[in-house]
């Protein structure tokens, strides 16, 4: 599929999938280079350590020679993707491109309403010391091999775009209600996930306590994993420390191995179960599984950790209600002794106001709570709710911050602050840590 007549030219190079895919590509031996708008995304720091040529966006990037790989948050009338139509260049979407590009190598492919990050994250962390891989993760992370058997992807189910892949392998985390610009209903999203299962080629693992997932149906095997031993694989002896969890798996009712891993929350055991089941169904030994699952230390933006003087700064990019939840506890888990004040910056008007009730019995785990307003984003720049609106209904005092209005979180001491959200909020975090240094460097 790849050749070396041809430059692939990534529209939307910072998408975190594009800006994965484009690092692949490179790694694997092919010219890259790509157009985004000038402001500064995360994704784009492995893309410049890599010397990947980025442009901002001009129909005059595109010329003979290229093959164009276009983000799914542009449409047809891009200007780039225009002139490449104009000029018959070969155009695929980010979705196909990489569904064709797996089908040379054993897949993986990671999905579910939550937890496929984290998930591709620690799955392509333990199989790369196990066996050459490609491996494409949400938090804008890729890396390619010529000599990969092996391809760890995450598959994301907005818009169905999932269904470009057919898998050897598919883990399935969860089915939740999410996306309601574009699904209308659990049932319709429970619906995507059973076309994507049936594309499976070898077998699937789908978290088994699941609400919708028993249901499943496949043509290959389905493995289920959970705390229950009515599971095919699952954990028991499980031991929470702040320093991770420790548990004992079983493969239905036989012990498989010990495992500890340095990450935090139930959710992360379930992930870590996910990992063990598909890389023990491809015949790895549970000893070699348990020796590199326990040194994977997470993924952009997921729980990041980072000491400011006497603050503790979380970032994490839990955006659905059921995140929120997950990431407060594995929070509560690793500062059992400390307060956690949650900072939290919706995504999309529509999930917003869908979830309302949600997002705040959510947010009243943890001991305080200020908001930022909603996340305006190209798909969406207003809607029918605002930020006021779940203030209203959170409990206690919640106070709405800004960049223009820190002061909120400049008293703290000794707390856990957490950012979460999908958005830009990992920026503002930046921009508190920024001007906390400075207060506290004021006041020594």
């Amino acid at each position: 599929m790849l050749t070396h007549d041809t430059i692939y030219h990534f529209v939307g190079i910072k998408g975190s999938g594009m800006s994965a895919l484009a690092l692949i590509i490179h790694d694997s031996g092919y010219k890259v280079q790509g157009s985004d708008i000038s402001k500064y995304f995360f994704t784009q720091q492995e893309l410049e350590k890599k010397h990947i040529k980025m442009m901002e966006f001009n129909p005059d990037n595109i010329h003979e020679g290229l093959t164009i790989i276009a983000g799914n948050a542009f449409g047809d009338d891009h200007p780039e993707l225009v002139k490449a139509r104009e000029l018959n260049l070969p155009i695929y979407r980010y979705h196909d491109f990489l569904g064709s590009l797996i089908n040379h190598f054993t897949s993986i492919a990671v999905t579910g309403s939550h937890g496929k990050t984290s998930t591709t994250g620690m799955l392509s962390h333990t199989l790369k010391h196990l066996a050459p891989i490609n491996y494409l993760i949400g938090d804008g992370t890729g890396f390619g091999s010529l000599s990969a058997e092996y391809f760890a992807l995450e598959a994301c189910e907005y818009r169905r775009h999932f269904l470009a892949y057919q898998p050897d392998y598919a883990i399935v985390t969860n089915i939740d209600f999410d996306h309601p610009d574009y699904y209308h209903s659990i049932e319709d999203v429970f619906d995507a996930f059973q076309t994507f299962a049936n594309q499976a080629k070898k077998g699937i693992v789908a978290w088994g306590e699941d609400q919708y997932l028993p249901s499943l149906k496949a043509n290959v095997p389905v493995y289920y994993y959970g705390l229950s031993d009515t599971n095919d694989f699952y954990a028991q002896n499980i031991e929470k420390t702040t320093e991770g969890a420790n548990f004992d798996v079983y493969r239905q009712g036989e012990f498989l191995g010990h495992f500890s891993i340095p990450t935090y929350g139930q959710h992360n055991i379930l992930n870590a179960l996910a990992v063990i089941a598909v890389l023990t169904l491809e015949g790895f030994k549970a000893e070699e599984i348990a020796q590199n699952i326990a040194t994977f230390g997470g993924v952009k933006r997921r729980f990041s950790v980072k000491q400011l003087h006497d603050l503790t700064i979380i970032d994490d990019y839990a955006h659905h209600p059921s995140e929120i939840i997950a990431t407060i506890d594995a929070a509560k888990q690793k500062y059992p002794n400390h307060k956690v004040v949650a900072v939290f910056q919706p995504h999309t008007f529509t999930r917003t106001v869908a979830l309302l009730d949600d997002f705040a019995r959510a947010l009243n785990m943890a001991d305080e709570v200020h908001l930022v307003d909603i996340f305006h984003s190209a798909r969406e720049m207003d809607g029918s709710v605002s930020i006021q609106d779940l203030a209203n209904k959170i409990e206690g005092s919640v106070e709405i911050i800004s960049a223009e209005h820190l002061s909120p979180l400049m008293d703290y001491k000794d707390e856990v602050l957490l950012f979460m959200g999908a958005g830009d909020i990992d920026l503002l975090a930046r921009q508190f840590e920024a001007a906390y240094s400075q207060n506290f460097g004021n006041n020594l």
